[in-house]
């Protein structure tokens, strides 16, 4: 049996689930949603502190169809954590020097030291997407990035750095819908890119070219997990919850019962008088 057979065995629930095709039930109430989001935060703090502690190198990838409710689950899981540990990076197009580079070259820089999160909001994976998609990159650059990345993320877990990789599915329905959303309201209109008014017309190739880097990406030692995005609640809390099970932590949150004393603002300090600063008017 070839590798690439293996492969696709040992991951056929990633492979052969049809995108969008959740089993959705009832939808969650709100009160229920924000509880359990509240109760998963709590545990990424702690997830957090572990890693702080114990030295240990996270890195997420986060890959899948435009609107499929990445950018808002990226968002609940930084939300209660220290961006000084925690850090999103979402690379524009790449410069004239950083074309003429080693692919992945722009993406190492990024890599987390000792105690520290790197979420990728899109990642080197651009290359067997997008770009395979919309013809940015030659057949020769693909081929060449489906024969490396193997060898890449093999290095990378080999290092000590925990690799979680998520793609999130959205049927091509709800997508739509998602798209005239951010057409009617503008304050999302930001999130409407050109190149996702192109993707909307182009829904077979990049499901073909994600079929196809499921293939030689999907790999035991860094295994891709799909997240189904149709719900974005459930996709929020089911990421986060899967998130946590990747990294056995434990709770070491610093315990503090209570604050000591405060020793009380002097009372003969002179300051300044308030007419002196500019405020901002209060309004509200």
């Amino acid at each position: 049996m070839s590798k690439k057979s293996k492969q696709k065995n040992n991951h056929s629930h990633s492979n052969n689930k049809p995108e969008g095709n959740s089993n959705h039930g009832k939808k969650l109430a709100k009160k229920d949603y924000e509880e359990e989001l509240a109760r998963l935060q709590l545990e990424l703090v702690k997830m957090q502190t572990w890693i702080e502690e114990k030295g240990l190198k996270l890195v997420l990838i986060f890959e899948g169809r435009d609107a499929a409710g990445k950018g808002g689950t990226i968002k609940r899981i930084t939300e209660p954590l220290n961006p000084r540990g925690c850090k999103v990076v979402a690379l524009g197009k790449p410069s004239d020097r950083e074309k003429t580079q080693w692919y992945f070259q722009r993406y190492v820089e990024h890599l987390p030291a000792a105690g520290e999160i790197i979420i990728f909001d899109r990642s080197w994976y651009n290359r067997a997407g997008v770009e395979k998609v919309m013809g940015f990159c030659t057949q020769q650059e693909y081929d060449e990035f489906a024969r490396s990345v193997s060898e890449f993320e093999a290095m990378l877990t080999r290092s000590g750095i925990v690799l979680v990789k998520y793609w999130f599915s959205v049927s091509s329905p709800e997508q739509e819908k998602r798209f005239q959303e951010r057409v009617n309201n503008p304050a999302k209109r930001w999130k409407l890119s050109p190149m996702d008014i192109e993707a909307r017309n182009r829904w077979d190739d990049y499901s073909e070219a994600k079929d196809a880097m499921f293939e030689f990406s999907d790999m035991p030692f860094a295994p891709w997990y799909t997240v189904e995005g149709d719900d974005k609640h459930k996709a929020r809390l089911n990421c986060i919850h899967h998130l946590l099970s990747k990294v056995h932590y434990k709770d070491v949150l610093p315990r503090v019962e209570k604050l000591p004393k405060r020793k009380e603002p002097s009372k003969s300090a002179e300051r300044p008088p308030k007419e002196e600063h500019h405020y901002v008017p209060e309004v509200y």
